[in-house]
């Protein structure tokens, strides 16, 4: 094939296959993609003609989490790519068992929708508080009129071939147009070499071998050095710049072209990001499924009343495990104190009083009813739990409900109940229980806590606007037998429902009373990594509430989180 003087040879070993086809030989050699060796390795590449690659069914990049929060923590790597693969911006994501919450944090991070759960509050717990402390990318719309479901704008490179290189049709116009300069510069430099030394070219056919000018030999292109000989004459100078410079200006020109003309790969792991903007996590919801009813046969009078009551009856096989873990742990409350319980048992022909016992050191009746597993323990069931200790002979001193999370409106008969002679309190399961073959069967065990009372104040202002005080816990003091009130110091954090519909608590202010200066809302104006107003951070660290209008439900429900972890809840009607 001639080129100018050039004549391309190859050589084809069995069980190998041409790259391009021997018409596309031609542009490669005038792109400068040829390399004159033995064998077959004869294309140019470059890294950048495509510095990525496809991924195949291994990916051994994503063994492991580098530095995991979380023992159930999943490599975020994993969940981007199957989420990349297989969704688009604004699809909804599924995870039905969330664990730290990754799934859930990966989706809010590519603008995907998701909804995630759990039978462990703990795992509710930690993917709430992993969401509402991050802060991620603000990635650009593609068409920002329709939100989410246009896309982003994502990063594009090119895929450069050799077939894309073989096919270009501004080679060869490239090449007539600017290589008479490189042609012309070359033979001026050849001709102020005629008293040169002899040289010997580093590439080439003639590599290592002398070429002596004085006999009439001249340079090739390709046997142009990059730096000019110290023993060539000064009058090289001139021509061996421009010579290079037309080089340079033919291999810009093709490059361009090369990248002009190949196909574009999109990178959607890669969308362009607005540096101006700072994305949090968008609003969301915390909901809790009702337990199914399960009713006794003898319950039972009509196939229609199968759904009467939401409450969960009858003993189970964990509420063993449970009254014999309540028997060694005892009830534990605020300061140490310990309520001791003994002879603990099904009570015949009782279905919400799950286990009568006796306290240890008074003797006095103590009746218990145990929560669903998971479900919150509801108002049903302390309905029908009261009606059946009304029945004990002896009148019981204490009813204790026992339960992984109780429903607001359960939670505030409990509080309210007024019955004379007798105590109602509520005691905070531990998750652990919900593992008892990983546990071990010790006294230690801080199984059951009491729960405090809340202690709220809500008054109307001269506006016309309300305000929440919160003063605090009224604690069951067993040594006593009388509630003590606990103050406002060990109030962690506390939440108000402005508008409380008797179904879902959506908390519109949210306080941090225990909140060090890198806590709290603190925390979140470093992760935002903006100003916040200092005045209302101070507010919010506070125990009165920011005023506000009374709304349609004309309620409002205050959430407080001792300093144990321990969760309560009040509800109060505005006046009319």
């Amino acid at each position: 094939m001639p080129t100018g003087g050039v004549r391309i040879t190859l050589s084809c070993k069995p069980n190998r296959h041409w790259k391009a086809g021997p018409q596309g030989l031609l542009p490669l050699w005038k792109a400068d993609r040829l390399l004159r060796q033995s064998g077959l390795r004869i294309y140019k590449r470059f890294f950048d003609d495509f510095p990525f690659r496809e991924l195949n069914h291994v990916w051994a990049d994503t063994r492991g989490e580098d530095d995991p929060d979380y023992v159930v923590q999943t490599h975020e790597k994993i969940l981007e790519r199957c989420l990349l693969m297989t969704t688009d911006p604004g699809d909804l994501v599924l995870d039905p068992t969330c664990g730290s919450g990754t799934t859930a944090f990966v989706a809010e991070k590519w603008g995907r929708r998701w909804i995630t759960c759990d039978t462990s509050r703990v795992a509710i717990t930690l993917a709430k508080q992993r969401l509402m402390t991050a802060s991620f990318d603000y990635f650009r719309l593609a068409y920002p009129h329709e939100g989410l479901k246009g896309g982003f704008v994502y990063r594009t490179v090119p895929h450069i071939t050799l077939e894309s290189i073989a096919k270009n049709p501004d080679i060869d116009t490239i090449h007539d147009a600017k290589h008479p300069a490189i042609a012309a510069a070359l033979g001026r430099l050849n001709a102020t070499l005629t008293i040169a030394a002899p040289f010997r070219p580093a590439q080439g056919a003639r590599k290592g071998k002398p070429v002596t000018f004085t006999k009439g030999e001249r340079l090739e292109e390709w046997e142009v050095p990059f730096d000019l000989p110290d023993d060539w004459p000064a009058a090289a100078a001139e021509p061996f710049a421009a010579f290079h410079a037309a080089r340079q200006a033919m291999q810009a020109a093709m490059d361009a072209s090369i990248k002009a003309h190949a196909d574009q790969e999109t990178l959607y792991d890669k969308p362009e990001v607005d540096k101006t903007r700072l994305r949090i996590t968008g609003p969301f919801s915390v909901e809790a499924v009702p337990a199914p009813s399960v009713l006794s046969l003898d319950d039972v009078t009509a196939p229609d009343q199968a759904d009467a009551t939401v409450a969960r009856s009858g003993e189970t096989s964990r509420q063993t495990q449970w009254r014999d873990e309540l028997v060694r742990t005892g009830l534990r409350a605020k300061g140490g104190a310990m309520l001791k319980i003994t002879d603990l048992a099904v009570a015949p022909g009782l279905s919400h009083i799950h286990a009568v016992g006796s306290v240890a050191e008074t003797g006095e009746t103590i009746a218990v009813s145990f929560g669903p597993e998971h479900a919150a323990l509801e108002q049903k069931q302390v309905e029908r739990a009261i009606e059946d200790a009304q029945k004990l002979v002896p009148k019981p001193k204490f009813v204790v409900f026992c339960a992984f999370t109780f429903d607001p409106e359960a939670a505030k008969d409990i509080d309210e109940m007024q019955w004379p002679g007798v105590t109602l309190l509520k005691a905070q399961m531990n998750t652990d229980l919900l593992t008892e073959d990983l546990k071990k069967a010790k006294s230690s065990n801080q199984s059951f806590w009491l729960m405090g009372q809340p202690e709220v104040e809500c008054r109307k202002c001269a506006d016309g606007m309300y305000e929440v005080e919160v003063l605090g816990f009224d604690y069951f003091d067993p040594r006593t037998g009388e509630l003590s009130s606990g103050g406002t110091k060990n109030i962690a954090m506390w939440s108000l429902d402005t508008d409380y519909d008797g179904r879902s608590l959506m908390p519109h202010q949210v306080f941090f009373p225990m909140a060090g200066a890198k806590d709290g809302w603190n925390r979140l104006k470093k992760t935002i990594r903006a100003e916040l107003d200092e005045d209302l951070l101070e507010q919010f660290h506070g125990t009165v509430s920011l005023p506000f209008e009374a709304g349609d439900q004309r309620r409002v429900a205050v959430k407080i989180v001792d300093d144990r972890g321990i969760e309560s809840l009040k509800i109060i009607a505005l006046e009319a």
